[in-house]
């Protein structure tokens, strides 16, 4: 029964449900459908240019002109001339219901103008530019024939208004040009230059004469749009947009009537305070406008006016509350200055940034698939491969023995696996010894082959070529593997990039104007802030400031103000005097690194000569680190210092395209070793140092070791890796310290460890010496450790010597921060900390 019931009471309320939700999509679809209907009624049928044309051609200034009608309709026959009749039909419509008494003179201009456009059409190669003298001309033309038909004479005042007439004709017509594709196309793709406002805003307060005489409860029509114009306007564009809407729309309203001479001040007043008061939303515009009316109202008509002057305000407001606030915001895109023109801007620099990030994931893609494919081969099992490298090695034996041998059926055919195991055996005996060591597989041998010397040997001889091939083999292989390797650290670069681009930079413009007040406030001339990052480590931040003729402002003053603004050292990066037009200058300012790094050398050739085989490098790369190395060719002289150098040079180019450091030694030995057949060879000791927090990473193929001095302790860093060049596939052992502020690293070449030829354990000795030494300066450290090397050998110099020493210091900033009365509290994100 319960459950009856339920159902019973249940269905009819699913059914209203059902019903409402269909009626609301019925709803939904009839207001779409009547929007999409209005938009086609107005813009592709036309009905904006019939609207427009109507009220332009009511339109009339100084009482007798209508400079409006030629204009409009040479703007529209050469802008969209399918919409020519449309326009000349309803210019004539609202002439006839005007009441300046001008159709006569609109039917013959429009006639007039439409013969002298077919001859100009004809012999003019630009009728667009040949437009503006065009109407000039048929407006001359009408108004002179009409008076001289009216009157069989010309006179003065006649030609005068004439002139006049033909004059604004003149002018519209350029302005019509610009501000006619506004109103009647349905989407804009450019914003709005500053011309191109007031081209538009003459426009429609042309239109807006066309009202003229229309009254509703003592409120004129004109009035109230104008007044509602601006109020849109300066809602929009501000003060300066609202200012400038009053007035235009003011003198050509007064134009039209003398009556209404005071409304331009009104209106521009109006729009001054509407834009000043945006803030305050539609309220605050719509109170300017009334601050505004009251003001000028009491001024312009007395206290007795006033009233109907507020009633015109008011129904203004009463519009512009109606509105909706969609139309504002498209409005407000094309209109440069605003927030959603700036919104309008960034979506399109994003779209751009977007593409540009994935046309460079599409190369990183394809850069990472190409070393794919080049690593495919090298993947391959090396069983197979050893197989049939030795299947190829036999059958060119068999070749030149086995195959004129009457026996060569029983071996081959009846014992094929015996007779390949042999062979085999015998294979690997004479590659590893050169000679047959096992006897047992020798007598073995001789009892199943009939000429086992004439075999053995040319064995031996295919080794020669076999040994040749796989070589030749393996350098394909390393080039391969090279290629493949440059290729993904190519891949990885290009990927890193396109993060980079991807990154969403976040506007920062509340505390760019907290730091614009602040600095300000301490009487600094500063024009403008941009912060690009507020990232703990990674400040960004650009200014233009007054120039100080060199007296270090920036740094002595607005990096210390930052720096407490920030709680963070802030350091200038940049300084370009005079940048900008009115002698600012632009100036960067960044974070400074936690740590830096104080180096000092000391080298000397050997037996003192000019050339030393060991080359040096201290780069500071753009990533926070800094990369110390050292590179020995083997030998001395020329030859050596070429290949460190070399070797150091490949180093330094690879590490700042911002391939990993690893892959980057990789790459460097496979272009050294397969670079010539010569055995050449170089020694690699790199120390990568984080600026940010000192953590170093030590690479050492076939280098020595390196000391860490903290305090009275030495630290020794050592790695097993060859020289670099001699293989072609090797694995870099990375060595990580976490260095501390007053550590000395010390590096070295061979030269200097190996120098001293009576000690046995070379370690303890150069700890040692290490931990005996008085100073702490890098430069005087270096100086010392060669020194006593060199006194210890009696002055000799059997090899070549360098030493750098790195001291890890804080960065303690040159100038202490400077803390304000008020400093504002400005927000920073944390930056992620690099692996």
């Amino acid at each position: 029964m319960i459950q009856k019931l339920t159902k019973e009471w249940t269905e009819p309320a699913e059914e209203g449900r059902t019903l409402r939700s269909k009626w609301t999509g019925f709803g939904k679809g009839v207001t779409e459908k009547l929007a999409s209907g209005t938009k086609a009624a107005i813009y592709q049928y036309g009905l904006m240019v019939a609207i427009v044309g109507f009220l332009l051609g009511r339109a009339m200034i100084l009482s007798e002109l209508t400079p409006f009608v030629l204009p409009f309709l040479a703007a529209i026959y050469m802008l969209k001339r399918e919409r020519a009749p449309i326009a000349a039909l309803s210019l004539v419509a609202g002439a006839m219901t005007g009441y300046h008494g001008q159709v006569g003179f609109v039917i013959l201009a429009i006639i007039a103008y439409v013969l002298i456009q077919k001859v100009v059409a004809k012999y003019v190669q630009n009728p667009t530019k040949a437009l503006p003298y065009t109407v000039f001309g048929a407006s001359m033309a009408t108004r002179l024939g009409i008076v001289f038909f009216l009157e069989g004479t010309i006179s003065n005042y006649a030609l005068m208004m004439a002139t006049v007439e033909a004059g604004l004709s003149f002018i519209l017509t350029m302005i019509f040009l610009q501000s006619v594709p506004i109103v009647t196309s349905r989407k804009m793709k450019q914003p709005l230059r500053n011309e191109e406002i007031v081209c538009l805003i003459i426009l429609l307060a042309s239109v807006m004469t066309g009202t003229v005489g229309w009254v509703i409860y003592d409120m004129t029509v004109e009035h109230v749009l104008a007044r509602y114009l601006v109020l849109a306007f300066a809602f929009v564009g501000g003060a300066a947009i609202g200012s400038t809407v009053g007035v235009v729309t003011g003198l050509i309203l007064s134009l039209a009537s003398v009556a209404s001479l005071y409304q331009m001040s009104l209106l521009a007043f109006a729009g001054l305070l509407g834009g000043l008061l945006k803030e305050g939303k539609k309220v605050g515009v719509g109170i300017g406008l009334l601050v505004g009316t009251l003001l000028i109202g009491l001024y312009g008509e007395g206290a007795t006016q006033v009233s109907v002057t507020l009633m015109e305000s008011m129904a203004a407001i009463l519009v512009f509350f109606l509105t909706p606030k969609s139309v504002f915001t498209n409005l407000a895109r094309y209109i440069p200055g605003t927030v959603e023109h700036s919104k309008e801007q960034q979506q399109y620099l994003r779209k751009i940034r977007d593409l540009t990030a994935g046309r460079v994931e599409q190369f990183s893609t394809l850069f990472q698939t190409l070393s794919n494919s080049f690593q495919t081969p090298a993947q391959m099992s090396n069983r197979e491969d050893a197989e049939r490298d030795v299947d190829f090695f036999l059958s060119n034996v068999t070749e030149k023995t086995c195959q004129t041998c009457f026996k060569k059926e029983r071996c081959w055919v009846q014992n094929f696996n015996k007779t390949y195991d042999s062979m085999q055996r015998i294979m690997t005996e004479t590659e590893e010894y050169g000679e047959i060591k096992d006897q047992v597989l020798m007598k073995e041998w001789k009892k199943e082959c009939i000429k086992p010397e004439k075999v053995v040997q040319a064995i031996r001889n295919e080794h020669g070529q076999y040994q040749a091939n796989q070589k030749l083999k393996r350098q394909v292989m390393e080039s391969r593997r090279l290629v493949a390797d440059q290729l993904l650290g190519v891949s990885r670069v290009m990927g890193d990039f396109a993060k980079e681009i991807q990154k969403e930079k976040a506007a920062h413009h509340y505390q760019e104007e907290q730091m614009l007040d602040a600095l300000r406030e301490v009487g600094l001339e500063i024009g403008h802030i941009d912060i690009y990052s507020l990232e703990k480590g990674n400040l960004e931040i650009e200014m233009s400031i007054s120039s100080d003729n060199g007296h270090g402002q920036c740094e002595k003053v607005i990096a210390p103000i930052l720096s407490d603004l920030l709680s963070e050292t802030v350091i200038v990066k940049k300084e370009e005097v005079g940048f900008y037009p009115n002698g600012f200058s632009h100036v960067s300012f960044g974070s400074a690194k936690q740590f830096v790094i104080d180096t000092g050398v000391a080298h000397v050739a050997k037996g003192g000569a000019w050339v030393s085989g060991d080359c040096y490098s201290t780069i500071e790369l753009g990533s926070g680190k800094y990369a110390i190395a050292i590179s020995d060719g083997m030998g001395n002289g020329e030859r050596a210092h070429l290949e460190s150098n070399e070797t150091l040079q490949l180093l330094q180019k690879v590490l700042q395209s911002g391939i990993e450091e690893t892959v980057a030694i990789k790459s460097v030995n496979s272009v050294l070793s397969l670079r010539t057949t010569d055995e050449i060879f170089s020694t690699l000791d790199l120390a990568m140092i984080d600026l940010q927090d000192a953590t170093t990473r030590f690479l050492k193929i076939g280098s020595i070791p390196s000391f860490i001095k903290r305090g009275n302790n030495v630290i020794k860093v050592e790695a097993s890796n060859l020289p670099m060049g001699m293989i072609q596939e090797f694995d870099v052992d990375v060595v990580s310290e976490q260095l501390k502020a007053g550590d000395l690293l010390v590096m070295m070449s061979d030269g200097i460890y190996d120098a001293p030829k009576h000690v046995e354990n070379k370690e303890m000795w150069m700890k040692r010496l290490l931990s005996e030494l008085k100073t702490d300066d890098p430069q005087e450290v270096a100086d010392v450790i060669l020194e006593k090397i060199i006194r210890n050998e009696q002055g000799n110099i059997n090899d070549d010597m360098t030493v750098i020493v790195a001291k890890v210091k804080r960065n303690t900033p040159k100038w202490s921060a400077i803390p304000l009365y008020k400093s504002p509290k400005l927000v920073k994100k944390r930056g992620r900390k690099s692996s």
